[in-house]
């Protein structure tokens, strides 16, 4: 999978965007740097059976251990306590990045119902996509009988894109669908 990626970017991505773009150095080139994965579950994360869950999900969708995110001061509006447990992030770079990559693209996205493509609006202004993804039974490693209650996650693609331009055009030539 990995080799597939790096196949595919050295021979067709770079060369696209060096004479889309003009760049002067192959350094300048942008590429994927990180993919960063957060599902927040205020209050219920207080159920130690949710929270297990997910990272349980996250550990079978990426294949590395989550980190389980803790609120950083108390706040009694939201009946938040300092070092309280609300949900689960990960960060992947480097093989396990272009693996799940693969995995969405062929696998996942292509399992959603009615799924017309991705939003290609939803970029930031430094060429950083990110999206939602409302139901974890997309990827094949979550059985359909071991999910009591269907959660959303969100998927942040990291680029080293200076504009959302840039970005959109890398992300589109590594395969991703993006709206017409």
């Amino acid at each position: 999978m990995l080799q597939k990626f790096k196949e595919l970017y050295t021979k067709d991505v770079i060369p696209y965007l060096k004479d889309t773009f003009e760049y002067q150095n192959i350094h300048q080139i942008p590429k994927i740097e990180k993919i960063q994965i957060n599902r927040g579950l205020g209050v219920s994360a207080q159920n130690t059976k949710i929270l297990k869950k997910s990272v349980d999900e996250f550990r079978s969708i990426t294949g590395q251990q989550p980190v389980i995110t803790k609120a950083k001061k108390s706040i009694a509006g939201f009946k938040l306590r300092e070092e309280m447990e609300l949900g689960v992030t990960i960060t992947l770079r480097r093989d396990r990045m272009y693996s799940f990559l693969d995995r969405l693209i062929n696998l996942a996205l292509p399992r959603i119902r009615d799924f017309q493509g991705l939003d290609p609006k939803k970029f930031d202004k430094y060429g950083n996509y990110t999206f939602g993804i409302l139901d974890q039974l997309i990827f094949p490693e979550i059985e359909y009988e071991s999910v009591d209650k269907t959660l959303g996650f969100n998927v942040t693609i990291v680029t080293s894109a200076k504009n959302a331009k840039e970005g959109l055009a890398l992300l589109t030539k590594m395969g991703l669908p993006f709206r017409k």
